[in-house]
């Protein structure tokens, strides 16, 4: 389903600060192929600045690599222009974050909506019913017309993974989604990732410096140096 062939990303000395400068750049990415099976669920792990964020980034079209390809389904990203990778990213590919990004003046079932936004052909009374049917599903049937002042931070990464979910990608993208929550919180984040990778059949792949919250997720991948190595769990 996703493949990266020989994927590198190097930044140029002028993109740096002065500290980070050398004559050639940073190269933050080396050579890391990956393959990717429809439904697996994997997690990347790496210590802070091992370039983690950059790679999903790359993996969902939201940068490119200096070289190297990326294939979603067999297109390479490449080869299509900003409208095409536009359109993978609101209907192919969800993303949660650290932050969730929700919109304060919008209500829960609100933020959740924006993503279909671009769909001008989608019935909304189904759109809807989606909408409220996954809230549902992960414990926020009272607070529909909440607003995000009013949920905790677990609440809110809930939401936050509503809306990735709610145009059915195939690919869902969560880039430390439990770096600002407690224990208990991540402990039912990475639950609820897991259950709706089965449930909705979704592609899962997870960043985070966290071993116990990879653990809970699926196959285990390292990124050290630049590369990327398998530790073998399934």
């Amino acid at each position: 389903m996703l493949e990266l062939i020989n994927v590198a990303k190097s930044y140029p000395p002028c993109l740096l600060s002065k500290t980070e400068r050398g004559a050639a750049g940073v190269c933050v990415l080396r050579d890391i192929t990956l393959k990717v099976e429809d439904g697996q669920s994997i997690v990347i792990v790496g210590p802070s600045g091992s370039g983690k964020s950059t790679l999903l980034n790359i993996i969902g079209a939201l940068d490119r690599p200096t070289s190297g390809e990326v294939l979603l389904d067999g297109r390479d990203f490449a080869k299509l222009d900003e409208t095409e990778l536009a359109r993978i990213r609101n209907r192919e590919i969800g993303f949660v974050f650290q932050l969730h990004h929700l919109l304060p003046q919008c209500t829960v079932l609100e933020n959740v909506l924006v993503p279909t936004l671009a769909y001008k052909n989608r019935i909304l009374r189904e759109v809807r019913e989606r909408a409220v049917n996954l809230l549902q599903r992960v414990g926020l049937k009272e607070h529909l017309l909440h607003r995000p002042g009013e949920l905790s931070g677990g609440q809110r990464q809930r939401v936050a993974v509503v809306r990735a979910l709610i145009n059915s990608p195939k690919l869902l993208l969560a880039d430390e989604p439990t770096g600002s929550l407690d224990a208990d919180a991540s402990k039912n984040i990475a639950e609820l990732l897991v259950e709706l990778n089965r449930s909705e059949k979704v592609t899962l792949i997870v960043v985070t410096h966290s071993l116990e919250l990879a653990e809970r997720i699926g196959q285990i991948w390292e990124l050290r140096g630049g590369a990327l190595k398998c530790r073998g769990r399934e």
